[in-house]
């Protein structure tokens, strides 16, 4: 019944007008469309968002509903996930969202230089295994990935249940000379934690948040 669902999402994604799924070849070899010029899709010069590893889109479609003047973007690998986000904005007639399923590590093939505004960073896998580093999303390698497309003062976003994973970004960000704008370790007992960071709660955070864990956020600049 799980793959018959799946399989379900699969084919509606081939359909929805708002999801951009390239074959990877295809993305390297020749010019992404949109690169460049995401104005023309969203008929509009407005600010672009970024949710990286969105999931479910919870926080795309969320801030997309709240900042109207925005543009949200979100993208994942996952396309029984990102099916949600994609068939949800449609629902809800959010023109000022769209989403990519595509590896994160080919970001800089789908935007220019300065392109973004902000980038949200939303519980990634924390991949602890010392092995699995080179996969975590906040690592140096992506770092410098989203470092070619955001905007001078762009900010990034990381929301985790992973103090390991909070940890390991303050050190980069500290060893990077990089500014940090606020570094929270529990979001839901502090009064200065930002309001879009408590009051969009995605679903694995409510997993999260049942089983006691603490939600920690941290927002820097890359450049």
């Amino acid at each position: 019944m799980g793959s018959k669902n799946k399989l379900k999402k699969f084919n509606e994604n081939l359909k929805f007008e708002n999801l951009f799924q390239p074959e990877r070849i295809e993305l390297i070899k020749n010019h992404f469309h949109l690169k460049g010029s995401w104005k023309d899709y969203f008929n509009n010069d407005h600010p672009i968002i970024l949710e990286l590893g969105c999931g479910k889109g919870e926080y795309t479609c969320s801030l997309a509903k709240k900042y109207p003047n925005k543009n949200f973007i979100g993208f994942d690998i996952k396309g029984a996930r990102i099916w949600s986000g994609a068939k949800q904005s449609l629902q809800k007639k959010l023109k000022n969202t769209c989403f990519i399923r595509s590896q994160i590590e080919l970001l800089d093939f789908f935007f220019s230089e300065n392109e973004i505004s902000e980038i949200w960073i939303t519980f990634p896998d924390p991949q602890i295994k010392i092995q699995r580093q080179k996969h975590r999303l906040v690592n140096l390698k992506f770092l410098n990935i989203y470092k070619k497309i955001i905007k001078p003062q762009g900010i990034v976003h990381l929301k985790t249940d992973c103090e390991f994973l909070h940890g390991y970004a303050l050190g980069l960000i500290d060893g990077l000379k990089l500014k940090i704008i606020n570094s929270n370790h529990d979001i839901y007992s502090n009064n200065n934690a930002p309001e879009d960071a408590i009051n969009i709660k995605t679903h694995y955070e409510k997993i999260f948040l049942s089983k006691n864990k603490k939600i920690t956020y941290l927002s820097f600049t890359l450049k």
